[in-house]
């Protein structure tokens, strides 16, 4: 399949699938939300000056701003697709980060805020799949949709923080890590287009990118290979290039096939 039909097909995303996937994953964060100790809530959440309770309480603002985009006024465009949102977040860090502070110190207990941000996003959910719905946000405007599938993003990335911070073992649904998985690959094309590489994640992602000599047949002379959640810490700056090449996580062939140049991608 030609890599301009893999980036197209990458950015859309099925609005019923997106929603149970985002439902689901808000459900293994509660969870394991539910049962963390004073300890464990205390503890580095592995991003920088965040314990475990500031990086609970960034994943209910990510929940919550979808009532908020709902409530306000529509968009009458949307020019913002999903790669463009995944490489423009690093504008929006400080905001962020000051965002979850102060709703940090307002918060007393994190995981009853997550249980809270996820009835009221049931609440609107069947407006926010609606076709044809574009929402306002920070970077710009964007298809509802879309913007529910940035929700699932944020819930991944997240999730894994939570696990490795907490030392436990919370599931990742399989239709919200192929979902990210697709959308930081198709942000990485975007950011190094060519096909001169061929960057596979199996079983959910396949795409060319960086500049140089177009592959046609057979095996492409640049590839490389990782599984999803590699990936995705790759994607987010969670570990380093030539951290995944020493640990054997990715394997990386041919001249070109040195991706450290264009990663991160989200931010």
């Amino acid at each position: 399949m030609p890599p301009a039909s893999r980036r197209a097909r990458a950015r859309n995303y099925d609005p019923d699938r997106t929603r149970a996937a985002l439902t689901a994953q808000i459900g293994h964060v509660l969870d394991a939300a539910r049962v963390l100790s004073a300890a464990q809530l205390a503890a580095p959440s592995g991003l920088p000056n965040w314990d475990v309770h500031h990086l609970l309480v960034h994943i209910a603002r990510q929940i919550e701003a979808v009532p908020q985009v709902i409530a306000a006024e529509a968009a009458a465009k949307a020019d913002l697709d999903l790669p463009t949102w995944a490489r423009s977040t690093a504008a929006i860090a400080d905001l962020l980060d000051a965002d979850t502070r102060e709703a940090a110190v307002g918060t007393e207990r994190a995981a009853a805020r997550i249980a809270e941000a996820a009835e009221q996003l049931a609440h609107v959910m069947d407006r926010a799949v609606e076709p044809g719905r574009n929402v306002r946000i920070t970077l710009g405007a964007m298809r509802s949709t879309d913007f529910l599938v940035t929700r699932l993003v944020e819930l991944v990335v997240h999730t894994d923080d939570l696990a490795r911070a907490t030392g436990t073992e919370i599931p990742l649904d399989r239709q919200a890590l192929a979902a990210v998985t697709r959308l930081l690959a198709d942000a990485l094309a975007a950011r190094a287009p060519g096909n001169s590489v061929e960057v596979r994640i199996p079983p959910y992602a396949a795409v060319q990118c960086v500049p140089g000599p177009r592959h046609t047949r057979g095996t492409p002379p640049n590839v490389v290979e990782t599984d999803p959640v590699t990936w995705i810490r790759l994607a987010t700056g969670r570990t380093s290039w030539q951290a995944a090449l020493d640990a054997a996580v990715v394997t990386a062939s041919g001249d070109r096939a040195d991706l450290a140049a264009y990663l991160p991608v989200l931010g």
